[in-house]
Order: C-alpha cells, then structure tokens, then sequence
C-alpha cells in the first residue's frame, strides 16, 4: 500500500471518555441522561459495581455533523480503584464529577491522582448544581486546595456546570468533550487488524466465556480471530453496547465477544487475526508481559508479604459474576482482619457456585462460601446441605462487608482468660473423711458459690484444688456466700486444708 492510501485510511477517531469520581456524585446519572436509558434504576442498590460502555452521537451547534463519543462508567466506591485505574488506561479523555453539594472527597482525589498519572486530557463537571444545598464556589475552592485548578479559578482545566438529573449544561459538557478531542487529534487506521483491551470478561451460562472490548485501532470483521494473551475466539458472534449482532466494528467502539477457551484477563491488550493459524502462531510466541495498568500501578509485580500473619485464617470460596466484581470483592476481603483472625481466599472465579467448587473445600472447617451476583446450581445446593455447608448471596459489596464484618466477630478464636472471682480465708478445720473434708472461713474478696472448683492457695502458693459440695451460710445450706460473710463448707479434694490457707474461685471467660 503506498504512502497515500495509508494517510487516507487514518482518520478521526471518536474519543473513549472515563468518567470517574466520588460514590453517589451523580456519575451513572449523567451518563443515564446522555443515552436516554436508566443504568441507575437497573443496578442494584443505585451503584454501578462492573465498568459498562457506552457508544452516544452527538451534534455540536457549529457542527451540522453528527460525533460519536465512547463513555466508559466506572464505579465510585473505593472498592473499585483498580477498575478505575483499567477505565484511565484505556480511556482518551477523563471527566472527574463532583458534587457542587459534597465537594471533594477521598475518592475524588483519588481519582484525580489515576488522571494525572496517566496523563490524560480532563473535565471537570461540577454536578448537582440545582440543589438546595449546592454552592459552586465552594466547590472550586475546595478543587483548588486540592490542585485541581480550574479554567478562571487559577488554572487551565476546563469545566462546565451541570446537573445531570435535569440535564443543564449536559450538552455543553458533550460540546467540550468533542473540541478537546479535536484539539488532542484521536486518530485510527481503519486498514489495520483491530485491537485494544479488555474491559469486562464473564462467564455466561449459555454462551460461555464472553468479554467486553474497546477497539482503539483497526476494524473488526466477522470471520477474523481474536487473541487475549493465551485466550482465543473466533468473531462468529460479535455484539455492539445494546446487545444487538452486528459483521463488522471499529475503533472505539465497545463490543461483545463469546466462546473464548478460557477466561480473558480483564485490562491486557487484544489483537485479531484474520486466519486462526496467525492466531495460534501469535498464542505461541506470547510471552507474558505486563498489562498497561501493571505497568502504571506496579500490579502484577511480585512482591514479599509485608503483614505478619494474624490469628485465626478463616477460608472463603468467591464466585462472581464478572472479574471486575471478583477484584474489588477480594480487596474488600483484605481489609477485614483483627488481632484474632483473618479471612483467606482459598477458592475464586467467575460463574455460579457449581458442585465441584463445593467439593473440592470439603474438607475445610468453618469456610465461607460467597455468591456475588451469581447463583447456585441445584447440585452445588444439595451437596452443601448434606455437608452442612451453608451459602451466602450478595449483590451489593458493602452489604456483603458488613455481614463479613459480624461473622469475623462469631468466627474469630475465643480467648479464654481466667478471673478470680472470690477468695476466702480458712479460720478452721474440721474432720476430714477420705477425700472430703469440713472447714469453715470467711469470705474476704468476692464470693464463693457451690459447686465451684478452688485453687487452695498457702503461702502465696497453689498446693492443689478442691470442688465445693456443700455450703452453708449461718447453719443454712445456700448456693452462694457473699463478701464479708462466715461460711461453712464441705470440700473434696485430695489435699487437706489447714486453718489460714486461702481459697480462691476462678471462672473462665472467653473474649
């Protein structure tokens, strides 16, 4: 192909845009107004827990032509920051979206930092502008001390105003999406083989392994063969971002795939081919090199423990729906520890809890067994139950942390501490018939009850123990004498008690 016919094949490209920010800031709202669909009302509990992507078309007021732009939405919680780190890497533009009621918070700095770090061109959507407690001042303020400076505000960063519920200023911020894009000059070649990354793979029960891609470069064709490190599938089926089957797609464009032959980890680049020997020979020679994010984040990296191994290792077995879900899952579960105990991870993956999974932590004591957006097959089910084994459901990851939380507290070892919980001293000492033997004292700290053990104690030293199997209080036989008070007791034990030793209660408690 000559020179010419290469520069006529590279043309704009639309832009793949991150919007990233703080839980509940208002992220999936804009991106609901902007396609007109409502991923808000559809995700469970009103938070986006897996990275989704979004193919929108829009037409600028000086621009009679319509402009794709991509949106990838990535989760606020501070559960996800690798996602959000995945959705930065492979993202051209980022829109960091805070709150003109909250302000800035922890994961709007953090967010910021995976910005800047990839150093990717920027918006800043200043949200929520309609309520009653918005104060856009402040807001820049707090961006400020920060260092995020905005245009007019002491920097260049560029912003618009908005309030995603009611639309203001959505179509502002779309028209300043599409000039940045323009100015950065997005390009592809639409000659070129596709390629890009993996931003979501799971496990179907129908279609089997499926991932979601974003193409940055090339096309896609039916009939070509798609490569993800050593996973493999052919483009028999391709889907666009509504699920509907298409032949053919390019870059920028999020889609669908099924029938990979293993699992496609989630972030490493793909390649296509169109014959599946070029495939097949690309699979041999892979060698294994870090992902984008391992490179920026260190991920991937092998690293020694640094954590000294805490008390008690609590096993879970994860399953989740998709792999994204399964990395935030598992850095939630690391953080949940005390001095006592831990929990440990001896069983993952992506799909539903199956009868193998429960088969193969039979032999495990206590384990946790966690379904994350997933279910149980009918079998899994019958042989936890004859096993005793019970199986935990979730949807929403902070709910699943709580309930975590409270079983570490009933799980975690008991410490068994021994407290004194009377003492007396002896002023007599009568008969004694073989074991068994008649005294009588004065309590002098606590209280003694029967049928309680004793250490009996001379000297400050412990001779021996004795069982309390009768007691009287003032010729009265009772069940308890109190602090102060004269007693008579029979006490059986091996050791004969002599007039000042102590006796001392103890009980054992657990923490």
């Amino acid at each position: 192909m000559n020179e010419n016919k290469k520069k006529e094949n590279i043309i704009a490209r639309p832009p793949i845009v991150v919007v990233m920010g703080h839980v509940d800031h208002g992220k999936s709202t804009l991106l609901d107004y902007i396609r007109k669909t409502n991923v808000v009302e559809s995700e469970v509990g009103g938070i986006t827990q897996n990275i989704s992507a979004y193919e929108v078309e829009f037409r600028r007021k000086d621009d009679p032509t319509n402009r794709k732009i991509t949106f990838l939405d990535t989760p606020g919680h501070e559960s996800f920051s690798k996602m959000r780190e995945r959705g930065a890497i492979i993202a051209d533009i980022a829109i960091l979206v805070v709150s003109a009621e909250d302000g800035v918070k922890s994961q709007t700095i953090e967010a910021w930092k995976t910005i800047n770090e990839m150093k990717l061109p920027s918006i800043v959507a200043i949200n929520k502008i309609d309520r009653p407690n918005a104060n856009v001042e402040k807001t820049k303020k707090e961006l400020a001390e920060n260092e995020i400076y905005l245009e007019n505000y002491g920097g260049k960063i560029p912003y618009v105003e908005i309030s995603a519920k009611a639309g203001t200023g959505v179509d502002d911020l779309l028209s300043l999406i599409l000039i940045l894009s323009e100015m950065e000059n997005f390009t592809g070649n639409t000659e070129e083989d596709a390629s890009g990354f993996v931003i979501e793979a799971d496990l179907d029960s129908k279609r089997g392994i499926q991932a979601t891609l974003i193409i940055k470069n090339g096309s896609l064709h039916k009939g070509m063969f798609v490569v993800v490190e050593d996973a493999i599938t052919s483009t028999r089926i391709i889907q666009n971002f509504k699920g509907t089957m298409i032949d053919t797609a390019s870059f920028s464009a999020p889609i669908r795939l099924c029938g990979f032959d293993k699992m496609p980890k989630v972030g490493a680049e793909f390649k296509t081919f169109k014959n599946k020997k070029e495939a097949e020979k690309y699979m041999e020679n892979w060698e294994k090199t870090p992902t984008p994010q391992e490179k920026n984040s260190g991920v991937g990296v092998p690293t020694s423990p640094t954590s000294e191994s805490v008390g008690k290792i609590i096993p879970i077995l994860l399953k989740a729906d998709v792999s994204g879900s399964l990395e935030a899952i598992e850095k939630e579960i690391a953080k949940i520890k005390n001095e006592n105990g831990e929990f440990k991870i001896i069983g993952k993956g992506v799909g539903p809890i199956s009868e193998s999974d429960i088969k193969n932590i039979s032999n495990s004591q206590n384990i946790i067994i966690i379904g994350f957006n997933v279910k149980a097959d009918k079998s899994a089910l019958e042989v936890a139950q004859k096993r005793g084994m019970s199986i935990s459901f979730f949807d929403i990851i902070y709910k699943m942390n709580e309930w975590l939380t409270e079983q570490m507290q009933k799980l975690r070892p008991k410490i068994e501490t021994i407290e004194t919980t009377g003492r007396a001293k002896i002023i007599r000492a009568f008969s004694r018939t073989k074991e068994r033997q008649i005294i009588g004292g004065k309590v002098i700290e606590g209280h003694l009850v029967l049928n309680g053990t004793v250490k009996i104690m001379r000297r400050e030293f412990e001779i021996g123990r004795g069982k309390i199997v009768n007691l009287e209080k003032e010729k009265i036989k009772t069940n308890i004498v109190e602090e102060g008070s004269e007693f008579g007791m029979m006490i059986e034990s091996k050791i004969e008690i002599a007039q000042g030793d102590i006796l001392e209660l103890s009980s054992i408690a657990q923490k």
